[in-house]
């Protein structure tokens, strides 16, 4: 099963994509985080879901770019925490934007589930720059294209999860 979940900043997107994972059967389970831990807020919040997590048994690899370099086991529940930041990171760390879609597809080749976390960062109504635009404009194509992979997209709304595709798990 492929599963998308989106929401706004600090909704329980992250806690509820977490209960999820830990309710699938699967091998083993593997925290794929994506974030490049910078400065004491993103410390902090990389603190804060390795405590979440603590107790549910995941493997976490650190893979902020190039998620197809990740060493996933076959038959291993995923959880992609998250895309928002993957793209951020391919498009002003030296990656490649146009790799992150086919990775994801060979990524959920490999997995028993897979669940990948973003964030609706389209509704603020303000006019940014071009790198911004550009961004925004890749993070939209690839969320379009893991909805259409997906069995199941869910928006969680104040820690209630409101599914748009597909059938809860």
């Amino acid at each position: 099963m492929i599963l998308l979940v989106t929401g706004g900043s600090g909704c329980g997107k992250s806690t509820w994509a977490e209960a999820q994972i830990s309710a699938l059967e699967g091998d083993q389970r593997v925290y794929l985080a994506t974030m490049l831990a910078r400065d004491g807020e993103s410390f902090r919040r990389v603190a804060r879901h390795r405590a979440q997590r603590r107790h549910l048994g995941f493997e976490t690899l650190e893979c902020p770019v190039d998620i197809a370099s990740a060493e996933i086991a076959p038959g291993s529940v995923v959880l992609l925490e998250d895309l928002v930041n993957l793209v951020a990171n391919e498009m002003f760390e030296d990656g490649d934007v146009e790799r992150v879609i086919p990775a994801l597809e060979a990524l959920a080749g490999k997995c028993r589930h897979l669940v990948m976390v973003t964030n609706d960062v389209f509704s603020d109504g303000v006019r940014y720059g071009d790198s911004v635009d550009a961004y925004l404009r890749a993070l939209a194509k690839i969320n379009r294209a893991t909805a259409q992979m997906a069995d199941c997209v869910v928006e969680v709304v104040y820690s209630i999860p409101v599914p748009l595709k597909g059938a809860l798990p």
